[in-house]
């Protein structure tokens, strides 16, 4: 697919997704920079939007964003309040249990 924001490079975006499609819907719980985490993951019906939120337990920190496929093959990456970089990172290093 290809990614509609420009500081993530094609190889990125492809581990990306493929973490991203390894998370069931719903919530469970894992660990990200050796600290526990619960994540929630919602997809519409017609599998187009996927939206998390992770918060980390015990602790302040969290995650949020929207990744959308548009026509075309094309996706968005949409962070709520936060930078991409952030997203990417813990998704990437994010490890359920």
């Amino acid at each position: 697919m290809t990614p509609s924001v420009p500081e993530l490079s094609s190889e990125v975006l492809v581990k990306f997704e493929k973490a991203l499609a390894q998370l069931p819907d719903g919530y469970g719980q894992g660990s990200f920079a050796g600290r526990p985490w619960g994540v929630t993951v919602r997809r519409s019906a017609d599998g187009r939007r996927i939206w998390l939120y992770g918060e980390e337990l015990g602790g302040a920190d969290v995650v949020s964003f929207n990744f959308y496929v548009l026509s075309g093959a094309s996706t968005t990456l949409k962070p709520c309040e936060m930078s991409s970089s952030k997203v990417v990172d813990f998704l990437l290093g994010f490890k359920p249990t």
